[in-house]
C-alpha cells in the first residue's frame, strides 16, 4: 500500500485487523489502550519493542530571539517528551553502513 502518503488510522486499523484476524473494533480498542498506556507511563519511559521509546528530556534554559522584533528573550528550562527510534526501525528504512 505504498501511495507516498502516511497511512490513516482507518487504513492502519483495517490492515492490522486483516493480518491478525481480529475485528476492526478490537484492533481500534487495542490501539486506544496502547496510546493510553504510553501517556500514563511516559514519565518513566515507555518502550515499544522494535519501534522506539518515549523519554522525558530536561532542556536547559537558553536565550532566543523573537523573529518579529529581533529582541533577545530568555527561554526557561523545561521538560519535553521525545521519541527515540529503535535501531531495528532505523535499519528497516536505511540499512546501516558496514
Amino acid at each position: 500500500m505504498a501511495t507516498g502518503k502516511p497511512m490513516t488510522k482507518t487504513q492502519m486499523v483495517a490492515t492490522l485487523a486483516e493480518k491478525t484476524n481480529l475485528t476492526k473494533k478490537q484492533v481500534n480498542e487495542v490501539l486506544g489502550q496502547l496510546v493510553e498506556l504510553a501517556y500514563k507511563e511516559a514519565k518513566t519511559g515507555f518502550t515499544i519493542p522494535g519501534l522506539g521509546k518515549l523519554v522525558v528530556v530536561q532542556r536547559k534554559a537558553r536565550t532566543g530571539r523573537n523573529p518579529q522584533t529581533g529582541e533577545t528573550i530568555k527561554i526557561p528550562a523545561k521538560k519535553v517528551l521525545k521519541f527515540r527510534i529503535a535501531k531495528q526501525a532505523k535499519d528497516a528504512i536505511t540499512p546501516s553502513k558496514k
